[in-house]
């Protein structure tokens, strides 16, 4: 399990990371910089409910992730696996009592954003964890406009205090922009690279 002590900020990137690549690497470095996190996690699922083709093995993406992922304040992990979840709102449950007084933050790229509104108990989630989005390339317009951005447009924070999110009471979001990275595991798995 990774460790994490109360008053910390932890910022967790879930994702099927199939397979990992360097713009996951970019985004995470870019979110401890930004929101001001203590640690970062990537939660590689064991499997994403809204993907109708399972991902390769969870050891095999691990192992990649771990290769990819190379940052003292970054864990590779497959704590989902471990606790038995399978949706994102029941995965936050189980850490936030498994680890009392640590302060998440949930992290996503524009693109999730985009279609947060079909992810099981999305409104849970947005009540109960500050979110941090990272824009991706040609989502931007999309992750604004989305439904739960409308619907949570109040809770919005200028991205100038992205630095302060993690301390912040949810329902909070901020959308920050960085240099984009073009790199996709869709786009890797489709020239066959993985």
């Amino acid at each position: 399990m990774p460790v994490a002590k109360p008053g910390q900020i932890v910022g967790l990137l879930g994702g099927s990371f199939d397979p990992p690549h360097a713009g996951h690497v970019h985004i995470s470095k870019a979110a401890l910089q930004r929101f001001g996190l203590d640690r970062l996690w990537w939660l590689v699922s064991p499997g994403n409910p809204l993907k109708k083709n399972g991902p390769a093995p969870l050891a095999e993406r691990m192992q990649a992730a771990r290769a990819m992922m190379q940052h003292p304040k970054v864990t590779v992990t497959d704590i989902e696996a471990d606790l038995g979840t399978r949706y994102t709102a029941q995965t936050l449950v189980a850490l936030r009592r498994r680890y009392p007084g640590v302060r998440f933050v949930w992290l996503m790229g524009a693109d999730n954003l985009a279609q947060f509104h079909l992810w099981q108990d999305w409104r849970w989630i947005m009540e109960n964890v500050p979110v941090g989005v990272i824009a991706r390339p040609g989502d931007r317009i999309s992750a604004r406009m989305s439904k739960a951005a409308k619907v949570y447009a109040q809770a919005r924070l200028p991205g100038r205090a992205s630095h302060v999110l993690g301390r912040m009471e949810a329902p909070a979001w901020i959308f920050i922009n960085v240099p984009l990275s073009n790199q996709s595991s869709s786009a890797i798995r489709a020239r066959g690279e993985w």
